[in-house]
């Protein structure tokens, strides 16, 4: 299916790995031109070369930061700038730390709060004049299946990840018609924050080894495995392109079926 997306522009935040990276392949993949931003440079550098090669869109790679405002700001800046304008924001988040509710401190929830939400509400925000002003704007929030169905041990993705749920229903309806506003809830993905929540597993003792705890992981979902992150990325480029231009303020399960909400 031809999606329609060849010459847009897509900026994806925290995209070099993970679901974010999978978000900006499958819009590379459709000859859209597209931003990504990172604070590792090797991540980055790969990331660049993966995209490069999945379609012959121009691809930008910035290093930054995306719980610091100005670092938001300047990524934005620079890609309006590079490539005339923005049609498309996907916000993305490393998950924050794993544990139970007693184990974290005021520190951790103001970390969290910045990473999850406030990085998507300053990416939207400066991307807002460009998004208007397009055509076919968009914007999808990656977020978590926990925001519907909590996990043991995830007490922060738990809470603070419901806040973004609200902040796209609102602007679902303050930035339409021009912009359209949505959410993906991903289950369990291969990508590396599952390794580490697993590794943390074994470390607490909860499950003998990594098979185990990736076992676990899949053992609830119907279709008997994890996600393969580019199946997430392409609902993403989906949702942002004009085959699904009545599809707006909804938050999209890709769990495999898990959800049992």
């Amino acid at each position: 299916m031809d999606l329609h997306l060849e010459g847009n522009v897509a900026l994806c935040t925290a995209a070099s790995s993970g679901l974010g990276l999978a978000s900006a392949e499958a819009f590379a993949s459709e000859h859209a031109h597209v931003a990504i931003c990172g604070q590792t440079p090797e991540h980055l550098e790969a990331a660049e070369e993966k995209l490069d090669a999945a379609g012959d869109g121009d691809v930008l790679a910035v290093q930054a930061d995306i719980t610091d405002p100005d670092q938001v700001s300047a990524f934005v800046a620079e890609t309006a700038e590079h490539f005339g304008g923005i049609d498309h924001v996907v916000t993305s988040a490393g998950g924050p730390p794993s544990g139970p509710f007693l184990d974290m401190d005021d520190r951790d929830w103001y970390q969290a709060y910045d990473l999850l939400v406030m990085s998507a509400v300053w990416s939207v925000r400066e991307a807002q004049p460009h998004l208007d002003a397009s055509d076919a704007g968009t914007a999808v929030a990656i977020t978590s299946r926990t925001v519907q169905e909590v996990a043991d041990e995830l007490v922060l993705s738990n809470a603070v990840r419901r806040t973004v749920v609200g902040l796209v229903k609102t602007l679902a309806r303050e930035f339409a018609p021009e912009v359209r506003v949505n959410t993906v809830l991903p289950g369990a993905h291969e990508t590396a924050r599952i390794e580490s929540l697993i590794e943390a597993a074994v470390e607490r003792g909860d499950v003998a080894d990594y098979e185990a705890g990736y076992e676990d992981w899949a053992a609830d979902v119907p279709l008997e495995r994890i996600g393969e992150p580019r199946e997430l990325g392409d609902v993403v480029a989906f949702l942002s392109s004009p085959r699904a231009s009545y599809v707006n303020g909804a938050a999209v399960p890709v769990d495999g079926g898990s959800l049992r909400s």
